[in-house]
């Protein structure tokens, strides 16, 4: 079942340290609404006397056909879908949890896997509006942390566990425990609920310390993945949500209750997601946004296309786990679903320059896109752009395609092993195409006169 309730305020802290962990990571949750007195939508026509939108050449007539507000509200359309699919899928994964905490069988763990693999899908498209977009941002990090160390939520296995140095928290098992003790804080954890876990969130300054997500969820239904190098993902039994005396690993009724909560959680977050992004309501960031002009929407579609292509997908999520050798850096470390992940991440990118999205139901949805006025000022490098989109998902295809081959597959973590001079070709070939492609969107920007676009690089250079 979901609950809702008024949120606190986490603070926002995002780092780059690459330590080896056990699986966290990223912003936290901000979820005010960000209500607006902008006055109503400006069109281009609208614009203050002398205010250069495009640079003024022979294209400025052939852009101009293209409606620039309307390329931004499809913009905002297509957040509002791809959120909808994600609270959709977000809301079938809180039902098959449910079933499988009031009755724990094979089937039921089985099809709650299948359920979080499935809203797997629509959340990692959505991650392109993340940056750019500081409502997403801010909000983000209380549903995809990663890598989390693990410890903090139920047993692990020590032998095999590595989570960040110093982190007390990482071994605190909230499962295990009516209260714990981290950064000299004692927190009472004897009820577990949603707003008990989400201020749990980075509880004692780290952000390996992850309560709540996707990934939190994970960990709950496939556990620690312990095949290392080799293929296999976790393999949590599901007699860990047994009754009586079948419990395994003990405190299972606390866990049921953990995950009864935690992906509650997670429907309530995307609700309030969807509702930023709803058009006709008052005071939500879709008002706000497009009470902007146009360029400046566009400038937030630039920015998270090569953000989430060169500093998130490339150097975050491939380059650390490849350069370190370290599957504990792989994105989904538990279920082995990484390439899926890394796959429609890039797709999120593909459909904000397209102006395309596939809903969950198989809707195909289209409408004025950036490759719209690209293709009227400058076919050439629309052109480019669309032929560097297309070989980032055929990389990632060899990827998906890899892990999920019937003999011998080779799943992200097989890839990244030390020696593996085919996974890490595999693995290289799809960064060096997100690192052209950004280098094309770059080129975009400049060609519509917007402000040096200087897409995040969390630091890595490529």
């Amino acid at each position: 079942m979901a609950v809702h309730f008024p949120l606190k305020a986490l603070a926002l802290a995002v780092s780059a340290t690459f330590i080896l962990t056990a699986c966290n990571n990223d912003d936290d949750y901000a979820p005010a609404a960000q209500a607006s007195d902008s006055p109503a939508v400006e069109t281009m026509a609208d614009a203050e006397p002398g205010a250069e939108v495009f640079p003024s050449d022979e294209n400025e007539t052939a852009s101009a056909s293209v409606d620039h507000q309307a390329v931004a509200a499809h913009y905002a359309d297509m957040a509002h879908a791809n959120y909808q699919d994600a609270l959709k899928t977000a809301r079938t994964l809180n039902e098959a949890t449910d079933a499988l905490i009031a009755e724990p069988t094979e089937e039921n763990l089985a099809a709650a896997k299948q359920a979080w693999l499935q809203a797997r899908v629509a959340y990692q498209q959505s991650e392109v509006f993340r940056f750019g977009n500081a409502v997403v941002d801010d909000w983000e990090g209380q549903m995809n942390a990663w890598p989390l160390d693990e410890g903090m939520i139920d047993y692990v296995a020590a032998d095999d566990y590595q989570y960040e140095m110093g982190n007390e928290g990482a071994t605190a098992n909230i499962i295990a425990n009516q209260e714990i003790n981290v950064g000299g804080e004692t927190v009472d954890v004897s009820t577990l609920t949603p707003e008990i876990l989400a201020n749990l969130n980075e509880a004692g300054g780290s952000e390996a310390n992850v309560a709540t997500g996707y990934h939190a969820v994970e960990f709950l239904l496939w556990g620690q993945d312990l095949n290392g190098f080799e293929h296999g993902a976790g393999s949590r039994p599901v007699t860990d949500y047994a009754k009586g005396e079948e419990c395994t690993n003990g405190n299972c009724d606390r866990r049921g209750e953990y995950l009864d909560a935690v992906t509650d959680l997670l429907v309530n977050d995307l609700e309030w997601m969807v509702g930023q992004w709803a058009p006709g309501e008052g005071g939500n960031y879709r008002q706000e946004l497009l009470a902007l002009q146009p360029q400046e929407v566009f400038q937030k579609m630039l920015f998270g296309m090569g953000s989430l292509s060169l500093g998130e997908l490339a150097g975050e999520r491939m380059k650390v786990a490849l350069e370190a050798n370290s599957y504990e850096d792989e994105h989904d470390c538990f279920s082995d679903n990484t390439h899926n992940s890394h796959f429609y991440n890039a797709k999120g990118v593909q459909n904000v320059y397209l102006g395309t999205y596939t809903t969950t139901d198989g809707e195909e949805m289209s409408g004025p896109a950036l490759s719209d006025l690209m293709a009227d000022r400058n076919p050439e490098l629309d052109q480019k752009l669309r032929g560097d989109l297309e070989q980032t998902m055929a990389a990632l295809q060899q990827m998906k395609d890899a892990a999920e081959a019937s003999d011998e597959p080779m799943s992200f973590d097989m890839m990244i092993a030390p020696g593996n001079e085919q996974g890490a070709k595999i693995v290289n070939k799809a960064i060096a195409a997100l690192v052209e492609q950004t280098g094309t969107i770059e080129q975009i920007a400049n060609e519509l006169g917007l402000d040096s676009l200087e897409p995040d690089d969390a630091g890595h250079s490529f």
